[in-house]
């Protein structure tokens, strides 16, 4: 087969992909070739303007190192990753919603005792996290793995800072007690804006579009007999809830940091100064079969 026009090209390369062995990369290679095939006969790119999108990737793969990853963002920009995450995630009865895992986790975090500071010696307004866990449509669960995670007050990760004094924190693994509860300090995170001072940046440019993502902690829980849980929870009233350049907030993750005064907090600690207390209650769904 040869002489092939804008049209008659596609059967031929659908043709061709159709000799995959695997019947998943068979369905996925065609629905590629036709997409992708329709979308330029869409457009109708100039070859000036396909040599520019062919170098934007090309610098998106340039910027991924062991600390950031360029193409996590272009697929959290693009709404890419909340559809995955969506689609992944048809989840039953009164099961927390999910969100995307962000570019800023780390594995294997620090385990911490309940009550623990997870941010020692970083400044900000205290916060006092307190939650439970538990299987939806049932009861709590006891020794549930509790991973969190979050940026500071002028809305940086550790992992951004570079900083080896500071090491890591503002993130911090724990368990759940008898009762499914749980409960530690940290400090009040903050708006702040994805990387962009790459591709992804110069793209939401182009598109008139801000960075920004409204104040939030992650988490992600883990029991046996259920579905892990990604998911933030965000800050009520942040200027950022219906704009967050990655979709990811839902009604139901909204929560009020509620402002407190200095006196004795709700795990019994003693606080000299106007704190935050942040309540979140998760249930998890059962493992799928």
């Amino acid at each position: 087969m040869r002489n092939f026009d804008e049209h008659s090209i596609t059967d031929a390369v659908r043709e061709r992909v159709a000799n995959a062995k695997n019947p998943r990369v068979r369905q996925i290679s065609d629905a590629l070739v036709r997409h992708l095939h329709d979308f330029i006969r869409e457009v109708e790119p100039t070859q000036a303007e396909w040599e520019w999108a062919i170098d934007f990737l090309t610098r998106t793969g340039h910027m991924c190192d062991k600390n950031r990853q360029e193409f996590i963002l272009l697929s959290d920009a693009l709404g890419v990753s909340m559809l995955v995450d969506a689609i992944n995630h048809r989840l039953p009865g009164d099961a927390t919603e999910t969100t995307v895992l962000g570019p800023f986790y780390v594995q294997e975090a620090p385990e911490v005792e309940l009550g623990a500071d997870i941010s020692p010696d970083v400044e900000g307004q205290p916060l006092l996290v307190t939650g439970s866990v538990r299987r939806a449509n049932d009861g709590p669960i006891a020794g549930a793995m509790v991973d969190v995670w979050h940026s500071d007050g002028d809305g940086y990760y550790d992992v951004q800072q570079l900083d080896e004094t500071r090491g890591i924190t503002m993130r911090a693994r724990l368990r759940t007690d008898a009762g499914g509860k749980f409960h530690f300090w940290t400090i009040m995170p903050a708006a702040y804006p994805i990387p962009n001072d790459g591709p992804v940046g110069q793209m939401l440019d182009a598109q008139g579009r801000h960075p920004y993502r409204p104040g939030h902690v992650h988490f992600m829980i883990g029991a046996p007999g259920c579905e892990p849980l990604i998911t933030h929870v965000f800050v009520a009233g942040d200027e950022y809830l219906d704009s967050d350049v990655v979709f990811g907030v839902k009604d139901s993750l909204v929560r009020p940091f509620e402002e407190l005064p200095a006196g004795t907090a709700p795990d019994g600690t003693t606080v000299k100064e106007p704190y935050r207390h942040l309540h979140y209650d998760f249930a998890l769904a059962p493992a799928r079969s």
